[in-house]
């Protein structure tokens, strides 16, 4: 008896721990990221050739400062002007950089609550979300643009599970298929697909289409979605999470197929980034990266 009261406490704290373990486990999808890492290792080849494969990809620019701009947020690559593209939302504005980080201008935005993501269209064409409005702006842009007013511009407003500042926080433009992806930050975390918006072609009527892929959302193994990017050349999805300190690509059938790691030590990070809120790439396949209050990342794709 006295053996078995010294043996129970021990027992007790071993149950404990393994309580703790598995709700991390669900926090943190530690489940779903080992599973998948076994699948990455079993299927890279074939992935590999058909993907970005973030694997490969190892930092060139790390942490450079954005000049005299704070609270960025977003990540968009005009291949027109060859400039990048974000947002900023104290004070509102959109700003554009080269693509070496360097601050090339900025525009004031007026009638915005919280602008949180901007991507391209068209030449000239961008959209804006508004996150806690739950709003998106075709606005338009050229050399000459100084100021932006919402009221000037086509709005969609979406209240798709509103949850205060939780909102929309990316997004995607699949200009093949004409779809805007927009990304729900968390609670729960959701990527919704529009047709319709941004209304390109006005000689046609607008006809709206939001849909939604639970089970791809669900393949989704991280805790928050900061930024969206669409690669035109494979097909493939890039989602952000700050929280989770991860990049992953998702093939065309919404399954993840490669991860980038944000944290140090990993593809040649020397510091991980603090609060990831951009990522976008280029017709080169180089992947840019910001992160709050204003730091700039480059990764490239290394050569065998």
């Amino acid at each position: 008896m006295r053996r078995l009261l010294s043996i129970n406490p021990w027992l007790y704290l071993l149950l404990f721990v393994l309580l703790i373990g598995v709700v991390l486990g669900q926090q943190y999808r530690l489940f779903e990221r080992a599973w998948f890492s076994v699948q990455e290792w079993q299927h890279g080849a074939q992935w590999r050739e058909q993907s970005l494969w973030l694997g490969d990809y190892r930092v060139v620019i790390e942490a450079k400062p954005i000049a005299d701009i704070s609270d960025v947020s977003a990540l968009t690559y005009d291949p027109d002007r060859r400039s990048l593209f974000s947002v900023t939302n104290k004070p509102a504005k959109v700003i554009e950089m080269s693509l070496d980080g360097e601050l090339k201008r900025t525009i004031d935005l007026e009638g915005f609550g919280d602008p949180e993501a901007i991507e391209y269209v068209a030449p000239g064409v961008y959209v804006i979300a508004d996150e806690r409005e739950q709003r998106l702006v075709k606005v338009r842009i050229d050399d000459a643009t100084r100021v932006i007013d919402a009221a000037d511009f086509q709005q969609l407003s979406l209240g798709i599970g509103r949850n205060g500042n939780k909102g929309f926080e990316g997004l995607a433009y699949d200009a093949k298929n004409q779809r805007l992806l927009v990304a729900k930050e968390r609670d729960p975390v959701r990527i919704f697909e529009v047709l319709g918006f941004p209304h390109v072609d006005e000689s046609k009527p607008l006809a709206l289409q939001v849909n939604t892929d639970p089970k791809r959302d669900a393949r989704l193994f991280v805790r928050d979605l900061s930024s969206l990017d669409f690669d035109a050349a494979t097909g493939h999805m890039l989602a952000l999470s700050d929280e989770s300190r991860l990049v992953i690509e998702l093939n065309a059938d919404g399954k993840p197929v490669s991860t980038l790691s944000l944290l140090r030590g990993q593809h040649g990070l020397q510091r991980g980034v603090p609060q990831a809120e951009g990522v976008a790439t280029d017709d080169d396949g180089n992947l840019y990266l910001i992160s709050e209050p204003n730091l700039f990342y480059v990764f490239k794709k290394q050569s065998d």
